[in-house]
C-alpha cells in the first residue's frame, strides 16, 4: 500500500517487547556506552526543511555529476575524508550508475571514481512483506530519479518494494547521512506490521570471502566482513567490522545463509551469501532510524566509533554534515562566471575532499599494513592511496587548501612504509593492490616535503624514499615497488617484457616499460631536489643523472619515445599512435611527461618551433580554435577507457593532465589557456559531466586548479603554472600555519564574460573572449614568468591577471618558463 498523508507523530520508544530481554538490551547499551541515547526520540532540527538556501555553497554541489558514463562517482552521504560513504548500489561494478533503475542496497564504502570493484560493504535495504529472497540482485527495489535528492552529506530516494524485495505498490522513503565513521539511515515505511531492514553481509562490490552476522539484542546487529580483490589484483583478504544500532526495538528478526532464511536465529557465519533481517511494526509510527559504525580494526573499534559519533538524531547528523561541508567549501569563494560554471566548480571541489579516508577509530587505533593494531600519536591515520592518479593534482590541491590533513596523510604513507615494509603504490585499507605502474609515491611525498608538510620528519621521509628508489621489495613482501629497478639502474631504462611472469598481485612495470621509465625518471628528479636540500649531494647528483633517463627511450628514427626490450632494441609498432609499452596511453600522449626537463626535451625534439608544431597537431589546435567544445568531444574524447591507438590529447586520463601546460615552456603560453578552457567544457552539470574516472578526486582537482589558474606543472615540486582563471575573482582562505598571509585573492576582471559587454552565459563554458593574459602582478609587482613557487605564494596576498582578447608577449621569453629540475 502506498503511503498517504504525513507519517504519524513519533511516540517515545522504550525497549518494548521483542525477542530479547530488557536486560540483554541494557547490557549491550552499556557495552557501547550509549545508555539511552539511541532510544531517545528523534527531534527534527530547526530550519532543516524548506527551500534551499541559495547563499549556501553546498547548494551549488551536484553529487550526481559523474554517476554515468564511467565517471564512477557516488551520490550518497559522506563528510570530508570520512571513513564512511553511505551510498546506493545499483549494480554497476563501482556502485551506482544513473542509468540503472533498481537499488540493491545502501552500503558503507565507496571510493569516488575508481575504475574497478572495491568496497560496497554491508548493503542495507528496507523492504516490506515476508523475507524470502537473500540475493540483492533479486530483491533490489525499483526507484525513480524524480524521487532522488542529493547534497553534500545527504541523500534521499523513494523505493518501491514488496515481499522479499519483489516489486509492489508499497513506497518507502530512504534517507542517508553520515559522520566521519558512521552512516545514518532513516526509512519511512507504509503502514504495515512487516517493515523490514535487510543487512546483507555476504554481497559487496568486491569479492566476499567470509562473513559473520550477530543479532546482539532487539536493537543491535554486528557484522565482520572479510573481502578481497581490486582490478586484476586478488589481494590478501581484509576485514571490516560494523555495528548497527536502531532507534527502536524490532519485533522480529532472523538471519540467512545462502538461500535459507531462519526466523529467530541470532547468528550466521560462513562463506557465500549471509545476512540478517530485522522487522518493525510501522502501522502507527512509520519511521525507523539506524546508525551503523564502521571499523577496519575490530568489533571493539566499531563500538568505540558508535559510542563516539552515534546517539544523535538523523536531522542533527544531517545538519552537522552540511555545516562541515559548508565550512570546507568556504575555503574557496568565486565571483563571476555563470551559475552552471559555479555549480561544476563547487561540485569538483566537493569531490576533491572525499579521499583519502580516515583509517583510525575514534580512539586513535588503526590496523597497520603489518596487520597489527597500532595507535596514531600526534597525527590522524588516513588510508586509501590511488597515488598514480592523485600525485599529479589532488595532492597539491589538498596541500594548498587542507595542509593539516595533507600533513597527516603524508605521515600515514610513511607509516605504511614502516609498518608494511615498503612504501605503497595503490593501497586500500590494509592492502597493497599494486595497481598501476611507475613510482607515484616519490612525487607524492616530495610534494609534501616541498610544500612544508614534513617538518620534523624530513630525514624519516628521505630514508624511506631513498630505499624505494634504489632497491626492490623482498620476495615475501606484497609490494612490488619499482619492480624493474635493477634493470633501470643498470641500463637506464625499464625493458618491456610482456611475457615476463608476475609473481605478485597487480601490475608490473615490465609490462609497461616505456611509461615506467618516464615515471621513474620524473621521480628521480624530484628526489634529487629533496636530496640536495637535505645536504645529500652525492645522492642528488646520482638521482639527477637518472632523471635524464627519458633520453634513453627516445627513438631518433621516429622522434618519439618507444619501448625497448631486454636486449635494448626498440620494440613494438614504430607508429607513436600504436605504440606498446605505455600504461593507459600511447607515445603521443606520454611524450610530454618530462616536467623535470622540458628545456632538454624541447632541444631533443628540434627546438621551440618544432615542439609547438607538434603540440598543435596533438591538440588539433587549428580545429580547436574554430570549435573548442566540439573538438574536445569529437577529437580528444573517444570513450572513458579508450587509452590506446590515439595520436591526440586525452583529457580523460592521468598521463596527459600536465600536457596543456607544456606551452608555458615553448614561448606560447596563451595556447595553454586555449586548450585548458576547451577541456574545462567537458565538465558539465549532468550525470555524464565527468571526464572519465574521477580517480579519488584527481580529475576534479584538475578542474579546480585549472579554473583557479594555478596548476602543479612539476608534480613532486612546488612549481605552480599560471593560466587564465575562469572566474573574475577567487578568494582562497589559507591556513596561517603554512601560509602566513592567511589568504590569497586571484583576480582576472573580464574573464568571466562571453563578450566585452554582455552578461555571463548560463553554461559551463569559460569565457570565449578576454581570456588571454596580458600581464600578471603579484601584490602589485609585475610578474613575467609563467609560474610561481609555493614560497612566492606564501608571501603575497593578491595575484592579479590582466586579460584581453588577443595573445600578448607575456611569458614568451625563454627564462619565463618553469626551470629544469634534478
Amino acid at each position: 500500500m502506498r503511503r498517504t498523508g504525513r507519517p504519524c507523530p513519533r511516540k517515545r520508544r522504550g525497549l518494548g517487547p521483542g525477542p530479547f530481554s530488557r536486560t540483554a538490551a541494557v547490557v549491550v547499551a552499556a557495552l557501547l556506552g550509549l545508555g539511552g541515547a539511541l532510544a531517545a526520540p528523534a527531534v527534527p532540527a530547526a530550519g532543516s526543511g524548506g527551500k534551499p538556501h541559495t547563499d549556501r555553497l553546498t547548494d551549488l554541489v551536484n553529487p550526481f555529476i559523474g554517476t554515468e558514463s564511467e565517471g564512477n562517482t557516488f551520490p550518497g552521504a559522506a563528510v570530508p575524508f570520512g571513513m564512511v560513504q553511505l551510498s546506493p548500489d545499483t549494480g554497476h561494478n563501482t556502485g551506482y550508475d544513473h542509468s540503472d533503475t533498481r537499488i540493491r542496497g545502501f552500503s558503507l564504502v565507496h571510493l569516488s571514481g575508481v575504475g574497478c570493484r572495491l568496497g560496497g560493504d554491508l548493503p542495507v535495504l528496507p523492504t516490506t512483506g515476508e523475507v524470502t529472497l537473500t540475493d540483492h540482485t533479486k530483491y533490489a527495489a525499483r526507484f525513480d530519479h524524480a524521487t532522488e535528492r542529493a547534497s553534500p552529506g545527504y541523500y534521499k530516494v523513494g523505493l518501491t518494494s514488496g515481499t522479499g524485495g519483489e516489486v509492489s505498490g508499497n513506497h518507502i522513503d530512504a534517507e542517508l547521512t553520515a559522520t566521519g565513521r558512521t552512516g545514518v539511515q532513516r526509512y519511512t515505511f507504509p503502514a504495515t506490521d512487516k517493515a523490514n531492514v535487510l543487512l546483507n553481509a555476504g554481497q559487496a562490490l568486491h569479492r566476499t570471502v567470509s562473513t559473520t552476522v550477530e543479532i546482539l539484542d532487539d536493537r543491535t546487529v554486528r557484522t565482520a566482513i572479510t573481502g578481497s580483490g581490486f582490478c586484476q589484483a586478488a589481494t590478501r583478504p581484509y576485514t571490516v567490522y560494523t555495528l548497527t544500532r536502531f532507534d527502536r526495538p524490532f519485533t522480529t528478526s532472523g538471519t540467512w545463509r545462502g538461500d535459507s532464511v531462519t526466523e529467530g536465529s541470532t547468528r550466521s557465519s560462513g562463506t557465500g551469501r549471509g545476512g540478517a533481517y530485522v522487522r518493525f511494526d510501522t502501522t502507527e509510527d512509520r519511521t525507523v532510524e539506524a546508525t551503523t559504525a564502521l571499523s577496519y580494526v575490530d568489533a571493539r573499534g566499531a563500538a568505540v566509533n558508535l559510542r563516539s559519533e552515534g546517539g544523535r538524531s538523523f536531522d542533527g547528523v544531517r545538519d552537522e554534515a552540511r555545516r562541515t561541508w559548508e565550512a570546507r567549501l568556504d575555503g574557496v569563494r568565486v565571483r563571476g562566471g555563470s551559475d552552471t560554471l559555479r555549480r561544476t566548480f563547487y561540485s569538483s571541489l566537493y569531490r576533491s575532499f572525499l579521499a583519502p579516508n580516515l583509517g583510525d577509530d575514534a580512539d586513535g587505533r588503526y590496523r597497520g599494513w603489518d596487520l597489527k593494531v597500532h595507535r596514531a600519536k600526534g597525527f590522524t591515520y588516513y588510508q586509501n592511496w590511488s597515488l598514480w592518479d592523485t600525485y599529479r593534482t589532488q595532492a597539491q590541491l589538498l596541500a594548498l587548501l587542507a595542509p593539516r590533513e595533507s600533513r597527516d596523510m603524508a605521515l600515514s604513507v610513511l607509516t605504511v612504509g614502516e609498518e608494511g615494509g615498503w612504501l605503497p603504490k595503490w593501497g586500500y585499507g590494509t592492502v597493497e593492490t599494486n595497481i598501476m605502474t611507475g613510482d607515484p609515491v616519490t612525487p607524492f611525498l616530495t610534494n609534501a616535503y616541498q610544500q612544508g608538510l614534513l617538518k620534523g620528519h624530513e630525514g624519516r621521509a628521505y630514508r624511506a624514499l631513498r630505499r624505494n628508489a634504489d632497491d626492490v621489495p623482498p620476495a615475501d613482501s606484497p609490494a612490488v615497488g619499482r619492480d624493474a629497478n635493477k634493470e633501470y639502474v643498470a641500463g637506464g631504462f625499464v625493458p618491456t617484457v610482456k611475457e615476463r611472469p608476475h609473481a605478485k598481485d597487480g601490475h608490473s612495470d615490465f609490462h609497461h616499460g616505456a611509461s615506467a621509465t618516464l615515471e621513474y625518471a620524473l621521480s628521480d628528479a624530484m628526489l634529487a631536489e629533496m636530496a640536495r636540500d637535505l645536504g645529500h649531494e652525492a645522492d642528488a647528483v646520482r638521482y639527477a643523472a637518472r632523471a635524464q633517463n627519458y633520453r634513453r627511450i627516445l627513438d631518433p628514427s621516429t622522434g618519439f619515445f618507444r619501448a625497448r626490450d631486454a636486449s635494448g632494441a626498440f620494440t613494438g609498432d614504430a607508429d607513436p599512435a600504436r605504440s606498446s609499452g605505455f600504461h593507459e596511453g600511447t607515445s603521443w600522449q606520454y611524450q610530454w611527461l618530462v616536467p623535470q626537463d622540458l628545456p632538454g626535451l624541447i632541444g631533443l625534439l628540434g627546438g621551440r618551433r618544432a615542439v609547438n608544431d607538434r603540440l598543435d597537431t596533438f591538440f588539433a589546435y587549428e580545429r580547436l580554435m574554430k570549435d573548442p567544445e566540439r573538438t574536445a568531444r569529437e577529437v580528444w574524447v573517444n570513450g572513458p577507457y579508450a587509452y590506446y591507438n590515439a595520436a591526440h590529447y586525452n583529457p580523460q586520463n592521468e598521463p596527459d593532465l600536465i600536457a596543456p601546460y607544456t606551452y608555458l615552456s615553448t614561448g606560447q603560453p596563451w595556447k595553454t589557456t586555449d586548450v585548458v578552457h576547451a577541456a574545462l567544457t567537458l565538465f558539465t552539470d549532468t550525470p555524464t559531466g565527468m571526464t572519465g574516472n574521477d580517480d579519488l578526486g584527481t580529475m576534479s582537482a584538475w578542474h579546480v586548479l585549472s579554473s583557479i589558474g594555478l596548476f602543479p606543472v612539476q608534480p613532486g615540486f612546488d612549481t605552480w603554472g599560471l593560466s587564465t582563471p575562469v572566474f573574475e575573482r577567487i578568494d582562497l582562505v589559507l591556513d596561517r600555519g603554512y601560509y602566513p598571509r592567511g589568504a590569497l585573492t586571484v583576480t582576472a576582471p573580464g574573464t568571466g564574460r562571453t563578450s566585452a559587454t554582455g552578461p555571463p552565459s548560463d553554461t559551463a563554458r569559460p569565457s570565449d573572449t578576454g581570456r588571454y593574459i596580458r600581464s600578471v602582478r603579484a601584490d602589485g609587482v609585475a610578474h613575467d614568468r609563467t609560474y610561481l613557487t609555493t614560497g612566492a605564494l606564501r608571501g603575497i596576498r593578491e595575484l592579479a591577471f590582466t586579460v584581453g582578447g588577443n595573445p600578448s608577449g607575456w611569458g614568451t621569453a625563454v627564462d619565463a618558463a618553469p626551470p629544469k629540475l634534478g
